[in-house]
């Protein structure tokens, strides 16, 4: 497989290099005597085509479609990147881009503003949730039928620069114009962090980016470290990012010279990082939330933790990537993420699941495979390999081959239907509708505080629920009501995101989050 991944990659790089350089290749030498005969046979025939073919052809079309056929053959986790991509992977991984600070929605060809974001350059300007934005500079942006990435890009710019901005408030029906600098916005990884009970902290990371190990530690040194107990670390649909801020985060619980990860590269080359004498939270209790959807940096963090005995694992088995990528660029602004070396947990296990003879799909949908064998109802369908098992110091038994096995299991017993509801009730149809109605009753939510709002009963309940149904059947979601609380506790927390930001959105679902309930279960059997 090796050998055959390399000869892939090398056909490749060959044929995009050809068409960068054309005939000047070997003018310049760039065949080298050492560069393989089919090296010279490809960057030829992309120099043929090119320069001699009978018929026009886009030729940056023709070599992106022989990269993409090309990668496709390599592991599920090796992809392409067009240019066209790279500046939001980029802020993603960055953890911040450039521009007003608002998230908006279009309606009725309009940009309405759903949020103004922290931190960034709207927060203090006056400007506040369901304001309409009619024009930027001398752009008009309403009733022009614009796609979001039009609107995105007329907002977002280089830092420091102006955008006037022409603003409508309907609450007061009244319009109004401000100038504002475009800057730095916040994408943050550690979207929520609270404590659950006095000596019970939360801490929620969706992805690891450049800026997750500082949103981390302000985050943990936000508690009185002296006075925690507990920390429940949520990693659930945390897909995964950079590999060294999730080491960084292990260090912190870490004893000077622990094991974190093993990396192996193509060469076959093992490194081991250990743990520092750094560590904030080496001593209290740790339990680490993971579901079907925490992969790579996550499960190095959840295996790290394991491994050590540091952590007990809460929820279902993670996904299953134990493959490092580099981004490597291929000129005009593209690049491909290339899988170029396998991580192993500090016992030792591979948490990778077996890709060969799939394709793509099959490998992504394996949580339909999960699901149809009754793995998420119970850990007892759970694979198990036991010459893939391992022990850790203590004599935990942890398995290889497949992911995270939580030593603490949640089942999902949903049905199709059922697990249909779910989704739809933390989807972002659901934000768009609490959007919607939030936008023609403001009024009626006058809150002086996020505390306030986040102790009290949803108000006016009843007039929710019926106006979410008739929002169903509009929009024909076949969508029924079995649990008013589930119900109540997602419109809720999708108001409090709106309202108040993620913090606020966290707290509210983690009260009926039968993970987080579990967990804290679990804390007072050991008290």
């Amino acid at each position: 497989m090796k050998n055959t991944s390399y000869l892939f990659l090398i056909v490749a790089l060959s044929l995009l290099t050809g068409f960068f350089w054309g005939s000047r290749w070997e003018e310049i030498g760039f065949l080298s005597p050492k560069d393989t005969n089919a090296q010279a046979k490809l960057s030829r025939l992309m120099r043929y085509v090119d320069q001699r073919y009978v018929d026009s052809l886009n030729i940056d079309s023709l070599s992106t479609e022989v990269i993409q056929e090309i990668i496709d053959r390599l592991d599920p986790h090796s992809v392409f990147i067009p240019k066209e991509e790279q500046q939001a992977l980029s802020e993603t991984m960055q953890g911040n881009f450039v521009g007003i600070g608002v998230s908006f929605y279009m309606i009725e060809d309009t940009v309405a503003i759903v949020r103004v974001l922290d931190g960034g350059p709207s927060k203090n300007s006056g400007i506040l949730p369901g304001d309409r934005i009619l024009m930027a500079d001398q752009d008009t942006l309403y009733l022009k039928g614009l796609e979001s990435n039009e609107i995105i890009n007329k907002l977002k710019g280089t830092p420091n620069t102006n955008v006037k901005v022409k603003f409508y408030r309907p609450q007061k029906d009244s319009l109004f114009s401000m100038t504002l600098t475009r800057g730095t916005v916040p994408l943050k990884s550690v979207e929520a962090h609270f404590l659950l009970d006095k000596k019970t902290a939360y801490i929620k990371i969706n992805r690891f980016s450049q800026a997750t190990y500082p949103e981390f530690l302000e985050a943990l040194e936000s508690f009185d470290l002296n006075t925690l107990a507990h920390l429940v670390l949520d990693l659930r649909d945390n897909p995964g990012g950079y590999m060294f801020p999730a080491q960084q985060i292990a260090d912190e619980f870490l004893k000077d010279g622990k094991p974190i990860v093993i990396t192996q590269s193509n060469n076959g080359i093992r490194k081991q990082t250990l743990a520092t004498e750094r560590g904030n939270f080496e001593k209290g209790d740790i339990y680490i939330l993971i579901n079907e959807q925490s992969a790579s940096a996550a499960e190095v963090l959840a295996g790290a933790l394991q491994d050590n005995d540091r952590a007990w694992i809460v929820g279902r088995r993670s996904f299953g990537k134990g493959l490092v990528q580099q981004q490597l660029p291929l000129g005009d602004g593209d690049a491909i993420r290339l899988t170029t070396a396998r991580y192993y947990t500090p016992t030792g296990r591979s948490i990778q699941r077996p890709y060969g003879g799939q394709d793509r799909d099959t490998y992504y949908n394996e949580f339909n495979r999960r699901y149809d064998s009754g793995e998420m109802a119970s850990v007892d369908n759970i694979p198990v390999n036991d010459s893939l098992a391992y022990k850790t110091p203590q004599g935990r038994i942890v398995y290889g081959g497949g992911g995270i096995t939580p030593d603490i299991y949640v089942p999902n017993t949903n049905t199709r239907s059922e697990e249909f509801d779910f989704f739809l009730l933390r989807s972002n149809l659901m934000n768009h509708f609490v959007f919607t109605y939030l936008d023609k009753n403001r009024s009626a939510y006058p809150f002086e505080s996020e505390s306030e709002f986040s102790s009290q009963p949803l108000k006016n309940a009843q007039d929710w629920i019926a106006a979410f149904v008739e929002y169903c059947e509009v929009n024909s979601l076949p969508f029924e009501i079995k649990d008013k609380l589930v119900v109540t506790n997602a419109i809720k927390a999708y108001l409090g995101l709106q309202l108040y930001g993620e913090n606020c959105y966290s707290k509210i679902l983690t009260q009926i989050d039968p993970f987080v309930q579990r967990t804290l279960d679990e804390q007072r059997l050991k008290e």
